[in-house]
């Protein structure tokens, strides 16, 4: 009886295991069925994606009576993005120029088809030059990459993009002229584009750089500032301390680099203009020139205080955090977003981490979207980017939970790029109502031509710099820090001789431009051992200077 009576007890236990979870399991909600699905490339998180989808779908419904739904293509950052859709493109004009055109493939037809180096004008005459034929071929085709839209990144990769030819014009800059106005999305401000001339991409949300911090991790190491300017993060008490992100893997952590240079090269800019006897254009190219060198040991000196050089940029805040890192270098959504999710946990206060964006040092950059040639679902595309320009999508960005327009579970704290979202109606509605990016102070005025063409040639070189060089940077680095900061082993250790600005704009942009990219991976290689032999030479200095 006893067995008995334990046995049916084990049986019941085992039912209520495994039926609990099903009785508990939220009520099922059918989808409903939809008319068509937006196919969506993005580097945006999981809640913005979430917002979006369902933000999307009401607006949609309320206007066409009909649902939607969005499938998102996630594989990476913007990098990852944007190579992605170039081999798209690639194989799907290749097929269309051989199989729809029945004509011959070859590298010279590869390299001139997305090149904006080849600008077809008029009619094709008989004589016509093969690359200019597979120019105009492209840009009359619809080829697709099978993606509608692509939505969010920075303007550089945007930019690139519209040139060769994988951007087309939304009509929505037709659709709404009355936004494209200073007083609503401007075309620039403070130097950095805000809209394709074209209509090719608009932003929607901008984007500014600083520092996310652990205030815990600060007071271990013994530092009393917090920080507030890059120079801040060469702190030698931070070795090991500070984490960063693979500029070649992320768009948004080499803009933030590039902050860091430009805001050099206007420091240079400042103090040789104080010299009325010289002409603008002699002393602007020695500021460019030497704020270039200055900006890079900058960055050299805080790759050196790295604690490591990640893929992804969402890690440096978590690790801070976590107390893992003292200080990381991130995008300001995410310093905000962190610092609010430490606040919920941290006696309501949010004391343990800080974030600070430099006014002087860093832009508003806007995060763009755009329809990409032959986009199999071009209504559904368009409606998407007038949704995402209009008030009721920017809402999405800053808005709290739960207010009307507002997101339903994740306040994205992101910054709307239509400039009459910040009127005083919506503030109490605001997660950050007393922020306005148009409002700021001294900010930094971006330059294009200084650094907007070698971005990909700088991101190269401060990975080489800092990144594979990285054990011999580290150990150089707190050698001459022992010694005191001998100014013969930090002249070493920051020679920039080999990535001069000169030499960028030569052989460096020639290499990465080479068609056969072996080029950049022997220059690559090249520097690196250049780097690593003044490192090891910097740390032998500093171990010789008398103490």
């Amino acid at each position: 009886m006893k067995a008995s009576m334990q046995r049916a007890l084990i049986i019941l236990a085992l039912g209520l295991t495994l039926g609990l979870p099903f009785y508990l399991r939220p009520r099922h909600v059918s989808v409903p069925r939809v008319a068509e699905t937006l196919v969506v490339i993005t580097p945006h998180n999981e809640a913005l994606r979430s917002e979006y989808s369902r933000g999307f779908h009401d607006w949609y419904f309320a206007r066409t009576g009909q649902s939607i739904a969005i499938d998102w293509r996630v594989i990476g950052g913007t990098t990852e993005i944007t190579r992605f859709i170039e081999s798209e493109y690639l194989a799907s004009f290749q097929r269309y120029w051989t199989a729809q055109l029945g004509r011959p493939w070859s590298m010279t037809v590869q390299g001139a088809f997305a090149n904006p180096v080849w600008q077809p004008t008029g009619v094709a005459g008989a004589t016509e030059a093969l690359e200019l034929t597979a120019r105009r071929a492209f840009l009359d085709s619809s080829v697709s990459c099978g993606i509608d839209v692509f939505f969010g990144g920075g303007p550089y990769d945007y930019i690139r993009q519209a040139a060769a030819g994988r951007l087309i014009n939304s009509g929505v800059m037709q659709q709404h002229p009355e936004w494209f106005t200073d007083e609503v999305i401007p075309a620039t401000f403070t130097g950095e584009p805000y809209r394709d001339p074209a209509g090719l991409w608009v932003g929607t949300v901008l984007s500014s750089y600083g520092m996310i911090y652990n205030r815990d991790a600060y007071a271990r190491l013994g530092i009393t500032a917090e920080p507030r300017a890059w120079e801040d993060l060469q702190n030698p008490k931070l070795q090991g301390e500070v984490a960063l992100c693979d500029p070649t893997k992320s768009s948004s952590i080499a803009k933030a680099f590039e902050n860091i240079i430009q805001q050099q090269i206007q420091l240079r800019w400042e103090q040789l203009a104080i010299n009325p006897s010289r002409d603008r254009a002699s002393w602007e190219s020695q500021a460019i020139a030497e704020g270039w060198v200055n900006g890079l040991r900058l960055v050299q000196r805080i790759g050196a205080n790295a604690r490591y050089f990640t893929d992804t940029s969402q890690k440096p805040p978590i690790d801070v955090i976590q107390g893992n890192s003292a200080v990381g270098l991130c995008i300001d959504f995410y310093g905000r977003g962190s610092d609010l999710a430490t606040a919920r946990r941290v006696n309501g206060a949010g004391e343990r981490v800080g974030y600070f964006s430099p006014p002087d040092g860093t832009v508003l950059s806007p995060d763009p979207i755009a329809v990409l040639r032959g986009a199999p679902h071009f209504s559904a595309a368009q409606a998407f980017m007038e949704y995402a320009l209009s008030l009721d999508g920017q809402k999405l960005w800053n808005f709290k939970v739960g207010k009307p327009g507002g997101p339903e579970r994740y306040e994205l704290r992101r910054l709307p790029i239509r400039r009459d979202f910040y009127r005083a109606e919506f503030a109490a509605a605001r997660t950050d109502p007393d922020v306005n990016p148009y409002a700021t102070t001294n900010p930094l005025i971006y330059h294009p031509a200084w650094t907007g063409g070698i971005v990909a040639e700088m991101a190269l070189v401060i990975r080489v710099m800092c990144q594979d060089t990285h054990p011999e940077l580290v150990e150089a680095w707190r050698e001459i820090i022992k010694a005191g900061l001998p100014p013969a082993a930090l002249a070493v250790m920051s020679d920039m001789t080999s990535v001069s600005y000169a030499e960028m704009q030569g052989r460096i942009k020639q290499a990465l431009s080479a068609k056969d990219k072996v080029e950049a991976v022997r220059l690559a290689r090249e520097l690196a051992g250049i780097f690593r032999e003044q490192y090891l030479k910097a740390a032998a200095l500093a171990r010789a200077t008398p103490r």
